[in-house]
């Protein structure tokens, strides 16, 4: 597909780097020769230097034959106006990042004036992700399918955990139900496991089940559902802004901690009901007296990694029983995963995600709809769900008999709304909605595509 990505920063580093491994036509729009520079060497790209809100630029940049133009600016008025511009050039599609949330309602109102097939909002999905790690504080991460009622889970096996030493086909009788190991990632190695595979200490387990039996795995696993009341957060932004009202409504008592003295009192205007603390929160001796002790968690939101992963490792070193980490570039949280930083969010890499599920399906308009798209396990594994129609092969075949490539698992099928954990006897048909997880470097962006042959 011929695809445009209008502004190169972080969340247009990441689709490069996704959509190019994907073998798509890219040009990149940008008004800094030197960052464009750095992309032609390290991608088989088109890059066109100037404004990307401007007909001119976007004419060079051949947008109007473009399947998809993707404006990831700062800006939300220029991401804005460049899809406008692309889509009365000839552009098929157009997605931009909008990060004011006061544009919603014009957004939703005016979506066909606007030309727009999608917007994105990393703050935004940044927030909704860490708020679900805090209901479940025990998971170090969760995605979710079938309408909310499946997750794909992550835990870690430690030295105390009942999972050590356990070989996968005596965890239903350990655990009491019926429950899937989707995937293990162990020392940057990512395999879906048979019956016979054991895990051992420091593997990263992912989980399939339905999401009302996951406080029935804590505690078959002999762990205590956490309860978190006090949350500490570290940097005053925007996704601090999107966390906050969801906190507030589960009566989570807030402190947040800010070095700007403008935004402390913008964020004290906006919610009296927190604490709020202009102060440096790298700062030891402030995390002290500020009570990181006696917080149920903490949750970095710097704009600087080495800061977020330096203060994550602290909170762990006191004793903090829940840690998230907001992590830019994603080859540190790989790096740090192990080191005491617990949960770690990329909000590009989630807007990337959901940017690459749109392309996808874009590319199979008559095909099976894929429905969610997420990376897992260190980005080496992808969960999909996907619909069923008409063209999809082996419709009312046990899965037993259905010749899958390799690193392929069916985790889950949805019929008539009740999803169930798939074994060797189940089946799928039209209508369905089935969960895949692929562990190889095979694109799938159609069921047919899970198929050995």
């Amino acid at each position: 597909m011929k695809i445009v990505i209008v502004g190169d920063g972080k969340v247009g580093q990441t689709l490069i780097r996704q959509l190019s491994k994907e073998g798509h036509d890219l040009t990149v729009v940008d008004s800094n020769p030197k960052i464009l520079n750095n992309n032609i060497e390290n991608f088989d790209i088109l890059t066109v230097e100037g404004n990307g809100a401007s007909m001119e630029t976007l004419r060079r940049a051949d947008a109007g034959t473009a399947d998809l133009v993707i404006a990831a600016t700062s800006t939300d008025e220029i991401n804005l106006l460049c899809c406008i511009t692309a889509k009365k050039l000839g552009a098929k599609h157009t997605i931009a990042r909008v990060r004011n949330t006061e544009y919603r309602e014009q957004l939703v109102a005016l979506r066909q004036e606007l030309g727009l097939s999608m917007t994105i909002n990393p703050e935004y999905a940044a927030a909704r992700e860490i708020y679900q790690i805090l209901q479940l504080p025990n998971f170090v991460k969760r995605e979710t399918f079938a309408k909310g009622r499946v997750e794909i889970v992550e835990m870690r096996v430690d030295e105390k955990s009942p999972l050590r030493n356990l070989p996968l086909h005596q965890l239903p009788s350990a655990v009491g139900f019926n429950i899937l190991v989707a995937a293990v990632l162990r020392e940057d190695q990512v395999t879906i496991p048979s019956g016979n595979f054991v895990l051992q200490e420091g593997d990263h387990v992912f989980f399939a089940a339905k999401t009302a039996h996951l406080m029935l795995l804590l505690k078959h696993l002999g762990l205590s559902p956490q309860r978190i009341r006090h949350v500490m957060i570290i940097g005053g932004g925007r996704i601090a802004r999107h966390l906050i009202p969801r906190l507030l409504e589960a009566r989570i008592d807030v402190k947040v901690l800010e070095k700007d003295h403008d935004r402390c009192l913008q964020l004290y205007s906006e919610f009296p009901q927190i604490s709020v603390v202009e102060g440096d929160g790298s700062l030891q001796q402030i995390l002290e007296s500020e009570g990181i002790h006696q917080t149920d968690a903490i949750i970095t939101l710097t704009n600087i990694d080495e800061e977020n992963l330096i203060i994550s490792m602290f909170a762990n070193h006191c004793g903090v029983r829940k840690i998230v980490t907001k992590i830019g570039r994603l080859e540190y949280g790989n790096l740090f995963s192990d080191m005491g930083i617990g949960s770690i969010i990329s909000p590009k890499e989630r807007c990337s995600a959901d940017i690459v599920r749109y392309v996808r399906a874009m590319q199979n308009a008559e095909g099976s709809e894929i429905v969610a798209l997420y990376h897992i396990a260190n980005d080496l594994a992808e969960a999909m769900e996907f619909r069923v129609d008409d063209t999809v092969r082996y419709q009312g075949v046990p899965l037993k008999d259905i010749p899958l490539r390799e690193n392929i698992l069916i985790a889950c099928v949805t019929h008539d709304n009740e999803p169930v954990l798939a074994n060797g006897s189940t089946t799928f048909r039209e209508g369905d909605a089935v969960v895949v997880v692929s562990a190889g470097q095979h694109m799938i962006s159609h069921l047919n595509d899970i198929y050995a042959e």
